[in-house]
């Protein structure tokens, strides 16, 4: 597998929530954090991007679920890409401003003029893992989208391209035109279709997105602030004696070193926000009188009272109960 990062945001939940459904099952079914979407740029590997792909598809139980999220493309899911893309005079011009980046595994759009007046816009794929056959389609559907949202008409396609076509016949009745079996993953617009004006052009705004994809992009290697999602995941694993950095791993859908390497970047370990999680639930639930010292024991993981009290005696310097008593 290449090396690099996709990413997914918070817009993800909205675009799922546009064709009925739900984050949270979406992502459980791809066995990957339910908390992914609330970081502003969650890093996946195609791999992952992949799974959460068919884990929509799965969930949706809609073979054709290329179609769906293309024709729901809209400037409230507010994409920056899109957005900027929108702004441009025509399909041609939005074309060029859409951000490439070499170090990314998932697709790349490569933008060629046909003829020097339309346009073909052919996608690179990672060769491994092989993309879901719907994912494929959609991206070729959602150029189609643009051109349809920036023109406001119904424009057609010259020519769309793919390995392993789908075969219902919904992508041709919303693409005005069937996907030809071919090597390559390419969609062509005649120059009618290329230079048909966007009414949504807006040259001032365009201003203000110009360096922001590529701001977005210059950030994938970074994984964000690893540590917050690490106290983020014990909140539910500590409850089921889930200590341990494996466990955490898992949650976050990481190898097992990845919060390890990321978190000695950021200046702390992974015992080190263990602690502090433990330490916090033990001071939230100590200042709820309704809940007994000995059933707090168990939520920040410990299996006796006994060890609860040890520990939160050597991170306070006190007892669990005069601490209930100070915060009184």
């Amino acid at each position: 597998m290449t090396n690099g990062l996709c990413t997914v945001n918070s817009t993800t939940g909205a675009s799922l929530a546009d064709i009925g459904l739900s984050a949270g099952p979406v992502l459980r079914a791809a066995e990957l954090p339910e908390d992914l979407l609330l970081s502003p740029q969650a890093p996946l590997t195609p791999e992952q991007l992949y799974r959460c792909w068919s884990a929509a598809e799965s969930v949706a139980g809609d073979p054709a679920l290329g179609v769906s999220p293309a024709s729901k493309l809209s400037v409230e899911s507010f994409q920056a890409p899109i957005f900027a893309a929108l702004c441009s005079p025509d399909l041609k011009h939005a074309a060029r401003r859409m951000p490439t980046d070499k170090r990314r595994p998932g697709p790349r759009t490569l933008v060629v003029e046909a003829d020097g007046v339309g346009l073909h816009v052919p996608t690179v794929m990672p060769p491994e893992p092989e993309p879901p056959t719907s994912l494929v389609a959609y991206g070729l559907a959602c150029w189609v989208a643009l051109a349809r949202l920036g023109t406001r008409t119904r424009v057609i396609p010259a020519r769309l391209t793919m390995p392993n076509p789908p075969r219902t016949e919904v992508y041709a009745d919303y693409l005005g035109k069937h996907i030809d079996h071919a090597p390559s993953v390419t969609v062509t617009f005649t120059p009618p279709g290329a230079q048909h004006p966007f009414l949504t052009a807006n040259d001032a705004m365009w201003q203000v997105f110009d360096a922001d994809p590529r701001r977005r992009l210059s950030d994938l290697d970074q994984a964000g602030a690893t540590a917050a999602r690490v106290r983020a995941a014990p909140l539910e694993l500590l409850p089921a004696g889930a200590t341990a950095a494996p466990d955490a791993s898992r949650r976050l859908a990481m190898s097992s070193r990845t919060p390890q390497r990321r978190l000695a970047k950021e200046g702390t370990t992974f015992h080190a926000v263990l602690e502090d999680v433990r330490y916090s639930l033990a001071r939230h639930y100590l200042a709820r009188p309704e809940v007994s010292i000995t059933e707090i024991a168990p939520l920040p993981g410990y299996d006796e009272p006994s060890s609860f009290y040890r520990t939160f005696h050597r991170w306070s310097g006190t007892t669990p109960k005069h601490a209930r008593t100070e915060t009184a």
